[in-house]
């Protein structure tokens, strides 16, 4: 019963996510900068600590009482993390929904999974998962086929996403992504990707205050809120220092106070997606305190991401119009990339 819930509450994450960037599109008149940072603010600055104190009422105390070490390290992963989360709505711009995501993630997934495993096995530390309980046990080797899968699955659709490069080159359906562009993109998604997994990071070096949080008598169920109050000011200020140099760059500050443009609706749609990112997180956290901050948690958080980016993509249509062997061939990636979950998550049952 645990392990089913910890799917499901990563499935409601991966939904929040895989769909959080869909109100930006409504956003008129304003530069990329804009539109990022003031849905940014909600995710990384306004709505964690909301969180926090709803479900974790002495989250200030706890964070107060936290070595100098822990704040520190979770910081600076938070920092890099906002490398990957900068560039992310880049890539989804050059690749679109669902190529970008399935990219991005399916990077994402694979480091933020794997790298922990590494570190324990030359750290350990006692219940947590490394390297050699993967390699050496079934349900570990199960895990490492679901992950093996995953990156059959992301180079499938980048395979698929050349042959669309193509297909928009004959002039087919130039209208999917306006600013189509496959070199650009997959270079941006990569490190986008690598970078991104630092989350993952920063969640294991917050995992003192998390522990403190149950320690003090709150609900296990929330515990990684109190990190990511923590984790997010380190993304805040990687993408905050970005976009006002853009801001500059582009001569956009205008942009915030342009009564030519819809503010009111540009303001509330940016905020929405905001908040929308922040609640892939906050179920994360939820389902991570049920399946644990492994493979298992990551890859399946991330898969799900995957799901609901590609279901949008179809939904904008983004893959009309394409030859149906380009169809076929994303297809394929993607019931990859899905059934690794089904791996990954066998895995962890058998575990």
């Amino acid at each position: 019963m645990q392990v089913l819930l910890g799917v499901i509450f990563h499935f409601i994450g991966g939904f929040a996510s895989g769909s959080f960037y869909m109100p930006y599109k409504k956003v008129r008149g304003w530069h990329w900068e804009n539109y990022w940072i003031v849905g940014g603010l909600f995710s990384w600055l306004i709505v964690p600590p909301i969180a926090a104190w709803l479900t974790v009422p002495g989250f200030a105390e706890l964070i107060r009482g936290a070595q100098s070490s822990t704040l520190a390290y979770t910081m600076v992963f938070g920092i890099l993390w906002g490398f990957g989360g900068l560039t992310y709505g880049l890539g989804v711009r050059y690749l679109g929904m669902s190529l970008g995501n399935s990219v991005i993630l399916g990077f994402t997934s694979v480091c933020g999974a794997l790298v922990p495993a590494v570190y324990f096995y030359i750290h350990p530390k006692v219940g947590k998962t490394n390297i050699h309980d993967l390699i050496s046990t079934s349900w570990g080797r199960v895990v490492l086929a679901g992950i093996l899968l995953c990156l059959i699955g992301i180079y499938v659709c980048g395979r698929a996403g050349v042959m669309k490069e193509r297909d928009l080159a004959m002039g087919k359906n130039r209208e999917t992504v306006a600013e189509f562009s496959l070199t650009k993109g997959l270079i941006v998604a990569v490190f986008s990707g690598i970078m991104s997994s630092c989350f993952n990071f920063g969640i294991e070096a917050g995992k003192p205050m998390a522990e403190a949080a149950v320690a003090a008598g709150f609900n296990p169920l929330y515990q990684n809120n109190v990190t990511y109050v923590v984790l997010l000011w380190g993304g805040l200020a990687t993408n905050f220092i970005w976009c006002m140099i853009l801001n500059a760059r582009n001569r956009s500050f205008g942009d915030y106070t342009d009564e030519k443009t819809p503010l009111r609706a540009n303001y509330l749609f940016s905020a929405l997606a905001g908040t929308a990112w922040f609640l892939q997180f906050f179920f994360y956290g939820m389902g991570e305190s049920k399946l644990g901050n492994g493979a298992s948690s990551w890859i399946l958080h991330m898969a799900f991401i995957i799901l609901v980016a590609n279901m949008w993509g179809l939904v904008l249509k983004e893959w009309k119009g394409v030859r149906r062997k380009t169809e076929t061939m994303i297809t394929i990636g993607i019931a990859a990339i899905l059934l690794s979950v089904v791996l990954v998550g066998l895995g962890n049952w058998l575990k």
